[in-house]
């Protein structure tokens, strides 16, 4: 009950500081919206490097030859494969970005004038999925004339072109999710790394550090007012999502709700670990610039794909935790429930949480240096 009395008056200290601060009201309530209206209008990007399934139901030379220019290309990495089950399958797991289907009877009515492909995209990335769609038209265009010579201006092969987990063909629905992460790294880290700081600077810990309140709850003191925030700013972007840009939500939103509240337990140990080992706000909001905004921005596959970079910015991306929030959320709103990616994302992210509390409470010392 000592316990629960002290951490209800801490809390309480904490809404009442929150409220005050009108810079934290803004930067938690007024943010979101204004970026999600400004930025969710789309970007465009090239890329390269795209992971593409071939299905190879025609073996003649000739099939081969139709694709052959995938091979080589700096905008294409090609995985050959026999049947369309197995390239459903690497694209469900994301291994690849689009695949293209050969049926068994191109060759025969490539010279009857009759040929057709299919191309299926991986929607849930519009940037990469119109970029894929374009490169690949110019490469049958250029078999088209080169097999049938100046007779082919208009073209003869015909793309029957598909795109999965997003109907609409927009890139707002892609970007939407991106901007939800985003919102949430802000909150979770930048709002947080500057509490403890400020404590620091203002004197306010030292006065905290006489009573008998243990570490833990100061710390979650700190973290339940603007875990708070964080969700109302979740829910706001939800809101514009449906109702402003008509993203749809194909899986579950209690998964999507679970996803969150262990994203931001991850912000926010990140953030209170961050203030609490520099005791300045200055220092405190360029760390939480340097390793928690503009790695989610530009590593986690928000701007640029990540099959489209280096190897070793692959792998960089893979570590830092927006990257599997990020996918988490792309998944459910545009592709439903992939449990297999659902469960290892989360288990991840739970993983990044603990760790994170953890050195947070392990840095944290209830004295005065």
């Amino acid at each position: 009950m000592k316990t629960f009395r002290r951490l209800s008056a801490l809390i309480r200290k904490e809404f009442l500081q929150l409220f005050r601060d009108n810079s934290s009201i803004l930067i938690g309530a007024v943010l979101p919206i204004v970026l999600i209206l400004i930025m969710g209008y789309g970007i465009s990007l090239d890329v390269k490097n795209v992971p593409v399934a071939v299905v190879l139901e025609d073996f003649s030379p000739t099939a081969r030859d139709s694709v052959n220019f995938l091979n080589g290309s700096e905008y294409f990495s090609p995985y050959y494969v026999t049947s369309l089950k197995k390239a459903r399958e690497m694209m469900n797991d994301r291994k690849i970005d689009a695949i293209l289907v050969i049926p068994p009877d191109f060759t025969a009515n490539l010279y009857n004038r009759t040929a057709k492909i299919q191309l299926i995209l991986y929607g849930v990335n519009n940037t990469t999925a119109t970029a894929v769609k374009g490169y690949i038209e110019s490469g049958i265009q250029a078999y088209n004339a080169k097999f049938y010579g100046g007779f082919a201006k208009n073209g003869v092969i015909t793309i029957e072109n598909r795109i999965w987990f997003n109907d609409a063909n927009s890139s707002t629905w892609y970007f939407v999710p991106g901007l939800m992460m985003l919102i949430m790294t802000l909150v979770g880290i930048f709002l947080t790394a500057l509490v403890m700081a400020r404590e620091w600077e203002r004197g306010t810990l030292e006065a905290i550090f006489v009573t008998p309140v243990k570490i833990f709850e100061i710390l979650l003191s700190k973290m339940i007012p603007y875990f708070f925030l964080a969700m109302f700013g979740f829910i706001l972007c939800l809101i514009a999502a449906k109702f402003l840009y008509g993203v749809p939500l194909h899986g579950s939103f209690m998964i999507l709700f679970l996803a969150t509240i262990l994203y931001l337990f991850v912000a926010l140990g990140i953030g209170l670990l961050i203030s609490s080992a520099t005791k300045s706000q200055f220092l405190s909001c360029q760390l939480a610039l340097l390793i928690g905004f503009l790695p989610s921005m530009m590593l986690s596959g928000f701007i640029f794909d990540l099959h489209s970079v280096p190897e070793w910015v692959n792998a960089i991306g893979h570590v830092i935790p927006p990257t599997y929030y990020l996918e988490l959320l792309k998944s459910l709103f545009l592709a439903g429930n992939n449990w297999e990616l659902i469960i290892k994302n989360c288990s991840i992210l739970t993983l990044y949480a603990i760790f994170f509390i953890g050195l947070a409470l392990k840095v944290t010392r209830k004295r005065v240096e």
